[in-house]
């Protein structure tokens, strides 16, 4: 199963989904957002999912994803997680800000203690590394990083996403590469990051995709193309947007961001492109410019 289920939509009343706010519970309160991630998580496991992934920042998701695998006694789920960027929200859906980024060495050891507390991950991710992040220049962080013996990962954002990742991949700790896995946005609409990732996946990194959906964007409003070969195919313009990132050779796992078991369900028909699909789609790459300020813009729901 090259899928895997993140939870930034799961974990926390407000995020910058389009669709989300129809598929989570009326009240979000802690107790029906954990009921409601549990529900995705079982439908997850059932569809043969086998990889889960959070982040500090994603509320509670951490806590839900720990007390599910405890509750159902689950033994064959990798679970990633991130550091860098802490919940500020305090489960207020109206919150000025939501989360806030820090890549010290004070806030990798304070999160990764607390992750480790309700988790045993098998990847821990530095969240959201750009260009101008200190980690570049901090040996002590990324010694510190290397030495919790957990395999270690970056995702990314932005428009300059290639130009980080092969400067990451660069990066090395205790005399050893320091990243083994990337975790970047690719769908559609984005597609820049892709010959940087197919360079990491045939240097042997693990490459996986997030955001395929471009925040909803493709679901809810999606363009032209996607809706002619979804009526084609009689799929959701979601799974068509899966679709495509699982046709990337390159692309090891691929995230879906599903808030319900039917949004679930129908990111995963199956939908195969053909060549005159794949031209299609390639024609709806925005510049990357473009592409990250409209993302700015979406609204925290």
């Amino acid at each position: 199963m090259r899928i895997a289920l993140g939870t930034a939509a799961l974990g926390r009343p407000a995020y910058i989904n389009l669709g989300r706010d129809t598929a989570l519970p009326v009240e979000r309160t802690v107790d029906a957002m954990r009921t409601a991630s549990f529900d995705v998580l079982d439908a997850a496991y059932a569809a043969g999912i086998r990889w889960v992934d959070a982040a500090r920042s994603y509320g509670r998701a951490e806590e839900f994803v720990a007390a599910w695998l405890a509750d159902r006694g689950h033994t064959d789920v990798t679970v990633s997680s991130k550091w860098g960027y802490e919940y500020t929200a305090d489960w207020r859906p109206d919150a000025d800000v939501h989360e806030v980024k820090e890549h010290s060495a004070a806030r990798f050891e304070r999160q990764w203690d607390e992750t480790r507390e309700l988790l045993e991950v098998g990847l821990y991710q530095v969240h959201s590394l750009t260009g101008d992040s200190p980690l570049f220049d901090d040996e002590d962080l990324r010694s510190r990083m290397a030495d919790i013996g957990v395999p270690l990962g970056f995702s990314t954002s932005g428009p300059a996403q290639a130009d980080t990742i092969r400067r990451a991949f660069d990066l090395q700790a205790n005399g050893q590469r320091l990243f083994s896995s990337v975790q970047s946005t690719w769908n559609v609409l984005e597609t820049s990051a892709g010959p940087a990732l197919a360079e990491a996946h045939a240097e042997g990194a693990r490459v996986m995709l997030k955001e395929v959906m471009a925040n909803g964007r493709l679901a809810v409003q999606p363009p032209g193309p996607v809706v002619d070969i979804a009526i084609r195919h009689g799929a959701g313009p979601d799974a068509v947007a899966m679709a495509a990132a699982l046709a990337q050779p390159w692309a090891d796992l691929v995230l879906t961001g599903a808030a319900s078991v039917p949004q679930l369900y129908a990111n995963l028909m199956p939908v195969r492109l053909d060549d005159v699909d794949r031209e299609l789609l390639h024609d709806l790459a925005e510049a990357p410019e473009q592409y990250w300020r409209t993302r700015s813009q979406l609204r925290w729901t």
